[in-house]
Order: structure tokens, then sequence, then C-alpha cells
């Protein structure tokens, strides 16, 4: 059963990327960091730890457009529903990320427009390929994810635990995303393919660290 692309769906995409552009992002569940004690933290750690919050943050406005361009040319229902989670526990991402990254003087962004632009273009395109495809693809992304967070683990001022709840806190999601993606049969994209999703996301982590 084929999932077409209609008018409506368009309008929910472009009503998706105002509110992850413009509007403050809202947790269903309460935030990993809510019962953690602020540390005292140097001026330092605090730019540091907010620039891979930043980082993180970006991922995270990708993930709505990514998610939501794949649920829009998704072939079957059980595709779009597993996607439509995911977008929506990434909402919930991008609430935490934006909440801690404020709470250490920190400002998201100002590339998030362009890489919200390139990542629903993947989105669509991944979908249009067919569902084995466009679920290999989440499976991939969220590995490549939970890659880059244990990274950022190993990064952060032991002192900091309250950025380090959330970002286990989203390691654990992104691994669920992942496993779900491959039990509906996503399958194992090409090594080429990989390659370029590994050198797109070295782009942006590294632009968005500063900017």
């Amino acid at each position: 059963m084929q999932n077409r692309l209609t008018l409506d769906k368009i309008i929910i995409a472009l009503d998706t990327g105002l509110r992850t552009l413009l509007a403050k992002p809202h947790s269903v569940r309460v935030h990993p960091d809510a019962n953690i004690a602020e540390a005292k933290l140097s001026t330092a750690d605090k730019k540091y730890a907010s620039a891979l919050m930043r980082v993180n943050h970006t991922g995270e406005v990708c993930a709505q457009p990514l998610y939501c361009g794949q649920a829009l040319t998704a072939q079957h229902p059980e595709t779009t529903a597993a996607l439509k989670q995911a977008a929506l526990e990434e909402t919930e991402h991008l609430a935490w990320c934006e909440t801690r990254i404020q709470q250490l003087g920190g400002h998201t962004s100002l590339l998030n427009p362009m890489f919200y632009a390139g990542s629903l273009t993947l989105g669509v395109i991944a979908g249009v390929l067919g569902d084995r495809w466009n679920l290999g693809f989440l499976a991939e992304t969220e590995q490549q994810v939970g890659e880059h967070l244990a990274s950022h683990l190993n990064k952060l001022p032991e002192a900091d635990k309250k950025t380090r709840a959330i970002i286990e806190q989203m390691q654990i999601d992104e691994a669920q995303h992942a496993q779900q993606a491959v039990q509906l049969g996503g399958a194992e994209l090409p090594a080429p393919v990989r390659f370029f999703m590994r050198q797109s996301s070295k782009l942006m982590t590294t632009s968005t660290h500063y900017l």
C-alpha cells in the first residue's frame, strides 16, 4: 500500500518546519536532568558544554525534516508510524537540548535553517527509494548519532551531570529507533552511502560547534 504525497501532507511538512525553526519545543517526558542539581562549572566548561549541546540541538533540528520527509514518501503505514514516533521523541530531544543550552548561557546554531532544508531533501529521497532503504537510512542515521553522542559523553566536563543525563537518555532513544527500523525490514546501506552520511555529519558537527 503506497503512502501518496498529497497537499495536506505537504502543508503538514511546512508547518513542522516553521515550528521546528521558530517555536519553542516541548517535551511530554520530564527532562532527564530535572532532578539533578546544577554543578559549579567554570566559564570555559560552560562554553564547551554549550557548544556540544548546540551540535546536538542542530542534529535534532535535522531529524525533524529528515523523518518528516521520509514519512511523506513512505510506502506502508507501519513505516510511516515508526517514523512519526521517532520524530516525536526527537522533538523531545530538541526541547532538552535547547533548555540546557540556555541554562549554560549559550545559543543555538545560526546554520539551522540551512541544515533543515538539506535534511528534508534527503528524507524525501530516502522515502522515494522504497521502505527497505527508507528504514535502512533511519537505522544508519540513528547508529551514527549514537556514536556521536558517545563521543560527547567522553568529552563532557566530569562535573556536568545535567548535560550528561540528557545525552545518555538521547543515546538510549536513538538506539531504540535504530533497532525498530531494522526489525521492520530496514536494509543495510551501501558503504558509499554510509561514507557520504558520515562526511555530511562531520560538516554539520564541525560548523555548528562554533556557529
